[in-house]
């Protein structure tokens, strides 16, 4: 059966939403199997049968939880005396959770002036599932006394001390700004600028080290985590759109009302800011697009009045449009604008993935790791190495390497984020090539401060250390010095002397680089691994319920039967090095010897040479991949195989094949894929697409931190 773990909100204003989906994914990162369950719908807005945490899970997550109550039916059945009928009815909804599953959390109702009755049917609910309680609250204005006291209190509702269902406390929102106004939006203007916090996790943390009650999670409030997108704030007005461009990705950090002169708002003119002017203002727009053409991202320029700017401004401003500048129109005056300001909602809206990602995996990291895995302890069910899970061992991992990463791509945008990322999680210790003052620039256009764990080299003053190592390497094909000072000039070949040289462990390029530009460099100069014939890639498919392993879908065009024999066998120990248990599908239009042809026969040999090479591994082919992932079709097509239907490593038998599939799943499934991840080299160097995102940088560099350990 089950473990049950309720989150009980010890007043309103905790964040509960924010808890749950982080105490879900923290779950999912250590393998284990986890359902959801609120009991009772608490809709956020009036009118609304929307149940938000519920909503989330299943926008985000592969989790399908059941449809809570409305909150009208607890409330009649309560007033009417009918409490066990209401318990009876939630543990009906409560019991198909159950399935399959190591834990279930659940999340309890938020006490407020409306719903006078939530704490005690939440202690209702908590004995009836015999669930354990983890109280959840947040300091708010009270001081660490103050909040000591009135979490000793809720506790005492629950048998105290001495009940040993309750496992311990959350403290959210750690460090919010104690002077926020109460209503959603208002804070909006100067939330991301807050004075002093009102508490620190290390005050909290030492205020309760001597009691009994053991804080299971301490978690800083954090702004970026209540930005906006631009879009939500447009949907908000009913605003018509006269520019979109990155509406849907750009996050508001501030919202300033350009009541003034231009040279005194200057400074409010910065990333993430949203620009609020009447629409007669030409003055600031041209102002902000000037700003956007000299790489400042706007959040977003909202103009008031209802008044179209004129053909000839929106001609002088189309240039900034074209950087992705979303500019709106609404028809309310700017005083009416600021006041219907107050009602917008900073909760999360259920479309907005990525937000509720970054809340998932930010709360996720500041909860006990310890207390999660013991939650498992004595389960039969095998541990799931789900995509959270992945990323999560992949960026542990990455930290316990420490390895420095060399980015030739140093003033790109997203790859000077990416380095920003990496050394704020310590990932890595990333180092960016090329000019300082233009990557400071990069990075101010972007709203990020570059620390002390970011490296910057700038290429101009290092490139002649290299020359004479570089001719030493390459003295057989007779280049020169003049040559090499040449091809020095290019930042991937001195990234590629770095690694060569011992000074970084590994090499990430190819955000603006072809994949040629890339493993040119590291074929000549860094070379195979021993005993490697050749170079392939995998690429990491993060789906729903699992990994999977591709390979090669990024290097070898056709590969004859002794190259593909390789190529699986290096996928096969890519994936075992990275936790995934390989049972290697060589895919094919045939499944096993119901075809014929020269393709068919190629994955047939492959398949017999990688097994006499390595018996050790899972491996069969020919295969198609229905029959290779499909364990119903894998009993009428291949009845006796190790791998079909459960095959998690699919060799395909060329590129064109590789790179087609993993392109259409990726697309159509609407997933994360990682990579490609480069194997065969003697040292880790590593490609990325030129459409990679922020977050496939991140992650690749993780990879190329781990690959520096394991020798590859």
């Amino acid at each position: 059966m089950a473990r049950t773990i309720m989150l009980i909100p010890v007043s309103s204003g905790v964040g509960l939403t924010s808890v749950s989906l982080g105490m879900v994914r923290a779950m999912e990162r250590h393998g284990v199997a986890v359902n959801f369950f609120k009991p009772v719908s608490q809709p956020r807005q009036r009118g609304s049968k929307v149940e938000r945490s519920t909503a989330l899970l299943r926008s985000a997550t592969n989790i399908e939880p059941p449809e809570p109550l409305p909150i009208q039916h607890a409330e009649q059945l309560i007033s009417a005396g009918n409490t066990d009928d209401l318990l009876e009815e939630m543990l009906d909804r409560y019991q198909p959770t159950q399935e399959d599953t190591d834990v279930v959390v659940v999340e309890g109702l938020i006490p407020s002036d409306k719903y006078q009755f939530a704490h005690y049917l939440n202690q209702r609910i908590a004995k009836m599932l015999d669930a354990e309680i983890v109280l959840v609250a947040h300091p708010g204005s009270d001081n660490s006394q103050q909040l000591k006291d009135h979490l000793e209190l809720a506790l005492a509702a629950y048998g105290g001390r001495q009940n040993p269902r309750v496992a311990g406390a959350i403290i959210n929102k750690v460090g919010e700004p104690a002077d926020l106004p109460e209503s959603p939006g208002a804070e909006l203007t100067d939330i991301f600028e807050p004075d002093q916090p009102h508490h620190s996790n290390l005050e909290v943390l030492r205020l309760f080290s001597k009691s009994p009650l053991p804080i299971l999670g301490c978690i800083p409030w954090h702004p970026e985590l209540i930005a906006p997108r631009a879009r939500d704030l447009a949907n908000h007005f009913h605003a018509e759109v006269i520019n979109e461009g990155e509406i849907e990705e750009r996050r508001l950090h501030s919202i300033t009302f350009c009541a003034r002169s231009i040279p005194h708002m200057l400074h409010r003119f910065r990333p993430g800011a949203m620009l609020v002017a009447s629409a007669d203002r030409v003055d600031v727009m041209v102002a902000a697009c000037l700003a956007a053409m000299n790489g400042i991202k706007i959040g977003c320029l909202m103009l008031t009045g209802g008044l179209r700017p004129q053909g000839e401004v929106l001609q002088l401003c189309a240039p900034a449009m074209k950087t992705g500048l979303p500019i709106i129109l609404v028809k309310s005056n700017s005083w009416q604008t600021a006041l219907r300001m107050q009602s917008f909602n900073l909760a999360t809206p259920a479309d907005d993935i990525d937000r509720i990602e970054r809340v998932q995996d930010y709360v996720a990291g500041y909860i006990d790791k310890h207390w999660i895995e013991s939650l498992t302890k004595g389960s039969s069910l095998p541990r799931r190495l789900s995509p959270p899970a992945f990323r999560y061992m992949l960026t542990e991992l990455a930290r316990k390497a420490n390895k420095r990463i060399v980015l030739p791509e140093g003033d790109e945008p997203r790859t000077v984020r990416a380095a920003t990322i990496c050394a704020e999680r310590g990932i890595a210790r990333p180092i960016l090539l090329g000019d300082p003052a233009s990557i400071q620039a990069v990075a101010e256009q972007q709203g990020l401060t570059l620390g002390e764990g970011v490296e910057i080299i700038d290429p101009a003053e290092v490139i002649e250390r290299y020359v004479a190592p570089m001719v030493e390497l390459r003295k057989g094909k007779g280049l020169t010095e003049v040559v090499a000072r040449e091809q020095l000039k290019d930042n991937v070949v001195l990234g590629t002397m770095m690694l060569a040289e011992d000074e970084v462990d590994g090499l990430v390029s190819g955000a603006v680089h072809t994949t040629a530009n890339t493993i040119r460099p590291a074929l000549q100069l860094i070379k195979t691994a021993p005993g490697a014939s050749l170079v392939s890639s995998v690429f990491f498919m993060l789906l729903p319920e699992q990994v999977l392993v591709y390979g090669d879908c990024a290097i070898n065009p056709d590969p004859n039967a002794e190259q593909l024999a390789d190529i699986a066998i290096q996928s096969a120990d890519s994936a075992k090095a990275f936790g995934i248990e390989p049972k290697v599908a060589m895919i094919s239009y045939s499944t096993g010897s119901s075809g014929s042809g020269s393709d068919v026969e190629k994955v047939r040999e492959a398949t017999a040479i990688a097994k006499e090479k390595r018996p050790d591994l899972a491996i069969d082919g020919p295969l198609q991949y229905d029959a290779a992932v499909m364990e119903n079709v894998a009993r009428k097509k291949a009845p006796d195989s190790p791998v079909a239907g459960k095959a998690t490593v699919f060799i395909f038998p060329d590129l064109n094949t590789g790179n087609t599939t993993y392109k259409a799943v990726q697309r159509s499934a609407d997933l994360i894929s990682i990579g490609p991840m480069l194997q065969g080299m003697r040292k880790p160097v590593n490609d990325l697409s030129r459409g990679a995102l922020v977050d496939d940088i991140v992650y690749t560099i993780a990879l190329t931190a781990i690959q520096a350990t394991q020798g590859n």
